[in-house]
């Protein structure tokens, strides 16, 4: 199992095992407020979910990472995904989630920058990006103290509940993210 880890945080592949922590996390209504993928309407929808990326982490070459974001006690506190694009572009996207208990205390923004180092570092990627919606504030801020540069805005991309919201397109490039850890 890979396990990479931060000062706080260690970011742990997602097992089997964090199906109930996966079910819950997606059912809460202020974590869902700008997710696409909606509350599940039970524990099946979750389980596929989560069995649909192990599934995807046997692939070669491997195109998909989730990791259980676990705070110092051992506490899964959220969730963070890459994935891989087309290896010519060496390209990803980030995703993230995290238990609203620990929202405003840098600890997205810790586990953003540990999986940025693993993309440039280990996958030697080129660029990672990220969308969010335009309203979610916290997310953009994440983002920005990561070292993300807004790149665009598309209106309305995102289904969200039955309604098209537009979306802010951000990236960084290796470049940057070495400029970021010289400092």
């Amino acid at each position: 199992m890979m396990v990479l880890k931060s000062e706080r945080l260690m970011l742990r592949e997602i097992t089997a095992n964090d199906l109930d922590f996966l079910h819950h996390l997606h059912s809460l209504p202020e974590v869902d407020q700008y997710n696409t993928l909606g509350i599940p309407e039970n524990k099946l929808i979750s389980e596929k979910l989560l069995n649909d990326w192990l599934l995807a982490f046997a692939e070669s070459p491997r195109k998909h990472y989730v990791f259980t974001i676990e705070n110092s006690n051992h506490l899964p506190i959220g969730i963070l995904g890459l994935n891989l694009g087309k290896p010519s572009y060496a390209n990803a996207e980030i995703w993230y989630k995290l238990e609203p208990d620990f929202w405003s205390r840098g600890y997205a923004t810790e586990a953003v920058k540990t999986i940025l180092g693993f993309g440039f570092n280990q996958l030697q990627l080129h660029r990672i990006e990220a969308g969010c919606a335009v309203e979610n504030i916290g997310s953009i801020k994440v983002l920005e103290k990561a070292g993300f540069t807004k790149e665009g805005h598309t209106r309305k991309l995102l289904p969200i509940r039955g309604e098209w919201h537009d979306n802010f397109g951000f990236a960084i490039l290796e470049e940057d993210w070495q400029k970021i850890k010289a400092h």
